[in-house]
């Protein structure tokens, strides 16, 4: 395992299970949201974000954190593992809704020097709120995550599906350094 990426529904848990395993291996932590985000929530052109991401899956090692879909050539042809984190539907909810509430109540900003916070207008009452993303998403992004599974295209990377928090913390506990 050198060229990871962890996916699942936003509020799954990806983002700690990657800086986990990213640890673990110590391999370089590399968050999607990060490349593709710039300040004010201006978003990447898909030639910025594929050229940002490309230059970063350059090196040997590396545990990526993200779904972009339309990524998945970029990022999938020399990933050698996906993990998904696949939590039930009740738990990624959860850590969706609380994840949003600390972050409006710390004003964190989410990605180094662009100022994006979220706000609980766009956690909450917007057509982009993560927490509708969750809602929206979950059952699609399990479907095709099922596909991809089973998918010869994807014959050459190894599938660990992730249910609970305890088999996350069992499966990094046993890889080795």
């Amino acid at each position: 395992m050198k060229r990871i990426n962890v996916i699942g529904t936003s509020g799954s848990g990806k983002s700690t299970v990657s800086r986990m395993l990213a640890n673990r291996l110590q391999y370089p932590y590399l968050e999607m949201d990060a490349i593709f985000w710039k300040p004010n929530w201006q978003e990447s052109s898909d030639e910025e974000f594929f050229a940002n991401l490309t230059d970063r899956l350059n090196d040997e090692c590396w545990v990526l954190d993200g779904n972009y879909n339309r990524t998945a050539e970029i990022k999938w042809a020399r990933v050698d593992t996906i993990v998904w984190v696949d939590y039930s539907f009740a738990r990624t909810l959860y850590q969706a809704v609380k994840r949003a509430l600390i972050r409006i109540a710390t004003k964190q900003e989410l990605w180094d020097k662009t100022g994006n916070i979220e706000s609980f207008k766009k956690s909450f009452l917007s057509r982009d709120s993560i927490v509708l993303w969750t809602l929206k998403t979950y059952n699609k992004n399990r479907v095709r995550y099922t596909e991809l599974l089973n998918d010869p295209k994807y014959h050459h990377i190894d599938f660990v599906r992730i249910t609970s928090p305890q088999k996350a913390k069992a499966f990094i506990a046993e890889l080795s350094t």
